[in-house]
């Protein structure tokens, strides 16, 4: 039976992965059509779509702001669209893939469309959303070694912050452990990172003259912003390599595959990262300085920016560059910065928490009370894309709201000098937070100012509609 593939995926594999799946099948079965939707979540790929699948299928709708191996689909009408669209556009995602007039993928993306011989249409994806791509294939195959490890480092802080060194009387033995193991896993973000942007480009060669990019940017300090330069370098070199290469005969593809093309990489992708990683370190300890600066001089301000870009995209990339921020400031030693980053991330799901239960049936539905209950599970945890469902009715209203109650948590955090060691947990590294109960009153804090304002919206929304209504 013929049936339409979706395939959903976001940087974090956390929420927006499934809310986008859970909307297409919704939309779906509204319009009594079959879809088989594949997550590339945190834990992987669940319910892959097979060769069978493939053969059988009307249609592609590929949800993702990750790479998904999307040339599988070659010759079967596909749209691409970012995982956000999965979630508030399912319903006109399942009209278009369904009424014949989506352009057949085969090749290469960009952002226009170009005709073909046999009727095809090559189909190109601009290259922002490119870039954008594969820079998220790499954070988000960094977060789960930024949590580990960060989580490990901030857990030997509980024996006392020199409990890792032999030479101190806060020494344990058990603690030095788990700052080994962590400074392990922390240590290597970078490397992770750039690898996996220059192997969404180029494939695996790619990935490993990346990957001797990012340990050299640890080596010469040109940390994220090293790991950057390196990852595409290492992506676009190894394409164009690849192009070079092509005129060999086939015999020479293991060699080609192998030996040449990791060689030529790690030599280029190296020596150029020896060379730049200098004055790349330079500009980021000039940045890095300017944020701490800012921190003691200006913690208001910092702290409405940063609560700002939390809240303005839940999880999305400006949400992703703040929290990257923090994880290059934490992995500096830096926790007063991810305490902001982290309450100002947590605030949105509690917004909605608490306004549904202070204002209950005088400003939201049964349903919407129902999904506030999960919202304080979801703000206790540090998923913040809890929010969206809420945000996505009413976006001109809400997400200032949003932004407003994050920035005010964010300030207070910098106000009170609260560190957070961890890059994520939510509550529940609050043993490891130095000020924890006054962390939680910062974010309490911002949530209900947002609650307040969010209910007193509504009930004046229910208000307008009740006198439209004709009796």
């Amino acid at each position: 039976m013929k049936k339409i593939l979706a395939v959903t995926g976001c940087p974090t594999g956390i929420a927006h992965t499934y809310m986008a799946e859970e909307a297409l099948k919704t939309a779906a079965q509204k319009a009594g059509i079959e879809i088989k939707v594949e997550t590339n979540g945190a834990g992987g790929v669940d319910n892959a779509i097979t060769d069978a699948d493939i053969a059988n299928a009307i249609g592609v709708i590929i949800a993702a702001d990750k790479d998904v191996n999307p040339d599988r689909f070659n010759g079967l009408p596909v749209i691409e669209v970012p995982v956000k669209d999965g979630i508030h556009k399912a319903v006109t995602l399942i009209e278009q893939i369904t009424s014949g007039t989506i352009p057949i993928r085969k090749g290469t993306q960009n952002s226009t469309t170009n005709t073909t011989s046999s009727n095809q249409v090559v189909v190109k994806e601009s290259i922002g959303r490119q870039i954008y791509k594969h820079l998220m294939s790499g954070v988000s195959n960094m977060l789960p070694f930024v949590v580990a490890g960060g989580v490990l480092i901030a857990l030997s802080f509980l024996w006392g912050i020199y409990s890792a060194d032999p030479n101190n009387a806060q020494y344990n033995e058990f603690a030095a452990l788990l700052m080994k193991i962590g400074g392990q896993a922390f240590g290597i973000m970078v490397p992770i990172f750039t690898g996996f942007i220059a192997y969404s480009i180029g494939g695996r060669p790619a990935m490993v003259a990346g990957f001797v990019g990012g340990l050299i940017a640890n080596v010469t300090g040109a940390g994220f912003l090293g790991g950057i330069i390196a990852g595409f370098a290492a992506g676009y070199l190894m394409l164009f390599v690849k192009k070079l290469l092509d005129g060999l005969p086939r015999s020479f593809e293991g060699l080609k595959s192998i030996f040449i093309m990791p060689l030529i990489g790690v030599f280029v992708i190296g020596a150029g990262m020896f060379l730049l990683g200098g004055p790349i370190a330079d500009i980021n300890n000039a940045m890095k300085s300017f944020l701490e600066s800012l921190q003691s001089a200006n913690p208001v301000l910092l702290g409405m920016v940063i609560g700002a870009m939390c809240s303005f995209d839940f999880g999305g990339p400006v949400n992703k560059a703040a929290y990257v921020t923090g994880t290059m400031l934490l992995g500096e030693g830096n926790f007063y910065f991810m305490a902001g980053v982290s309450a100002a991330c947590i605030v949105p799901p509690f917004v909605i928490a608490f306004s549904t239960t202070i204002f209950r049936g005088k400003a939201f539905t049964e349903e919407e009370r129902a999904a506030g209950v999960v919202n304080y599970i979801l703000g206790a945890t540090h998923i913040t894309e809890g929010a969206i469902p809420f945000a996505a009715k009413d976006p001109l209203r809400v997400i200032p709201i949003m932004m407003l109650s994050s920035a005010i948590a964010s300030v207070l955090t910098f106000i009170s000098q609260i560190q957070v060691p961890a890059p994520h947990g939510g509550f529940l590294v609050l043993p490891l937070v130095n000020k924890p109960f006054l962390w939680v009153g910062c974010i309490f804090t911002g949530a209900l100012v947002g609650a307040i304002l969010l209910g007193l919206v509504r009930i004046h929304q229910n208000r307008q509609l009740a006198t439209k209504t004709p009796k």
